[in-house]
């Protein structure tokens, strides 16, 4: 597993390294298949002190990806949370895929605390679909067309580039484009 750790107005000391690398090692031992951990640690500007310090923490693994973010007020209480979060997505994926007894079979475990909270998961299904006729327009309209509905996710047909894409409200009021590729 290939460990990226990136600061953003933080500075990344050695204990800080040593720390995430001890914690995000421990992640290879509940699934065996990742190739990338990429932690990043930042520092927002906001007016309560209690959620300034951030981590984010990705895992690439065989063509999936997880991702779990979290913000408290002190660093490392940061990374040993998004851990926590991590460790459930990586139970509810391994749920999903594998089927609980052929991860058993195996002899894998997650910590106590995680396999608890994966039993008491209801098992989640689609209860509405909805359909509507995409218009071909660019961003710039999609933006407009989402702002009028007030959503924070708009899916739109580019003009521009011939393709479904989707738009989105990022947390610090921007937005983000989401263009799929077939995999």
């Amino acid at each position: 597993m290939q460990l990226i750790i990136q600061g953003k107005n933080v500075e990344v000391t050695d204990r800080l390294r040593e720390y995430v690398e001890k914690k995000v090692g421990k992640l290879d031992r509940y699934l065996p298949t990742i190739d990338e951990a990429r932690m990043e640690l930042s520092t927002e500007r906001t007016r309560s002190a209690g959620d300034r310090q951030v981590a984010q923490l990705t895992v690439r693994s065989k063509g999936t990806i997880l991702r779990a973010e979290e913000k408290t007020s002190d660093i490392f209480t940061s990374i040993d949370t998004v851990l926590d979060k991590m460790y459930r997505q990586i139970a509810r994926y391994k749920g999903k895929r594998y089927g609980r007894g052929r991860a058993a079979a195996q002899g894998e475990t997650l910590p106590e605390e995680v396999e608890m909270e994966e039993e008491e998961e209801m098992p989640r299904r689609i209860v509405r679909t909805k359909r509507f006729r995409l218009t071909p327009m660019n961003e710039e309209e999609a933006i407009e067309q989402m702002e009028l509905l007030g959503h924070d996710f708009f899916v739109f047909f580019n003009a521009s580039i011939g393709e479904i894409n989707v738009l989105y409200r990022r947390k610090d009021g921007d937005y983000g484009l989401i263009q799929p590729e077939l995999g």
